[in-house]
């Protein structure tokens, strides 16, 4: 078998799927710093001559998957394979793979580091002291950026996936209390709270968001459930941009219906005039989509694709 693998995979990861299928093609998107497109793949497919397709963020779309219908599977180094026609893939028997949690620790890991950094008020106060403000006494800097601890707040999931529950193992010894909303999974920590997703908005400290796109989620958080939120509460999300109605919460930003936001995911990427001013509001802490960004994630994603691969060919060997 021939699997070509646009996704960027490390030598050992691609040593150990020639070792068990075959033949490896190599080809990652960041030789050329974006994803393939459609034809851009159709090419690539067609001149490897590949039984198989390992990719990342590359258009897998239904007319690619048309013009191979015989591959063996679709590979998607992701968290959710929204970049392929997993319907049409579906429909021609191709089995589709993904990496859920791949990136879960790096997401969890800044997910603190950044409402911390928010909470201590830690960027103005580096801005204010290269500008060379420090110039009014001792104690000036002390008391312009009091800010808070992390320890004895309450952080509220929407969405208590691998990301939610990493970050919630992460504050146990904070120590923060958890409270989520998830109707599909119940945790065994009976030291997470369970509630509905009103609960979660009027009782939080901190709003995080941890929600997958889907058609029951999009648009899902609104000015009805930001209206809920405590006037000193954090918002945070770092999962996908059109689950939240943006112009609710601008609204509630340019209000200071709430104390602020942390986000790291946009309608528009780059971002247009609407995102704009959700990232230039002194009260948010914006980042480009890097939530995730770790040399880690890769030999993550590797890991996992490589054992649900090895996992299919078993059960293929026994089938035959």
């Amino acid at each position: 078998m021939r699997i070509l693998i646009t996704a960027p995979y490390n030598e050992d990861g691609r040593k150990a799927l020639a070792d068990a299928f075959g033949e490896v093609i190599y080809k990652s998107w960041k030789i050329q710093n974006r994803a393939y497109n459609a034809n851009e793949l159709l090419t690539l497919l067609a001149e490897s001559k590949a039984d198989a397709l390992i990719t990342e963020h590359d258009e897998v779309t239904e007319e690619v998957i048309n013009a191979f219908p015989d591959l063996k599977f679709i590979g998607v180094c992701r968290g959710t394979p929204s970049n392929v026609a997993v319907n049409v893939a579906e429909k021609k028997g191709i089995p589709v793979f993904h990496t859920p949690a791949r990136n879960a620790q790096a997401v969890a890991e800044m997910f603190v580091a950044n409402v911390i950094t928010f909470m201590r008020k830690t960027l103005p106060a580096m801005e204010w002291l290269k500008e060379g403000q420090w110039n009014n006494g001792a104690h000036t800097s002390y008391l312009e950026f009091k800010g808070n601890e992390l320890a004895g707040k309450k952080i509220g999931m929407v969405g208590f996936g691998a990301v939610g529950q990493t970050i919630a193992r992460l504050v146990d010894n904070f120590p923060c209390s958890i409270i989520y909303y998830d109707p599909y999974y119940t945790s065994e920590n009976t030291n997470y709270e369970k509630a509905e997703i009103n609960t979660v908005f009027s009782e939080a400290d901190i709003v995080a968001i941890n929600l997958p796109v889907t058609e029951q989620t999009k648009g899902l958080i609104n000015k009805e459930l930001i209206s809920l939120m405590k006037p000193e509460a954090i918002f945070v999300n770092y999962s996908r941009a059109v689950v939240v109605k943006r112009e609710d919460l601008l609204e509630a930003l340019e209000s200071k219906r709430i104390r602020g936001a942390i986000i790291d995911v946009f309608d528009h990427e780059p971002p247009d005039e609407i995102d704009n001013k959700i990232i230039h509001r002194p009260n948010v802490l914006a980042t480009p989509h890097i939530a995730g960004a770790t040399f880690e994630v890769e030999d993550h994603h590797v890991n996992i694709m490589n054992d649900k691969l090895m996992k299919w060919l078993e059960s293929v060997r026994v089938q035959n």
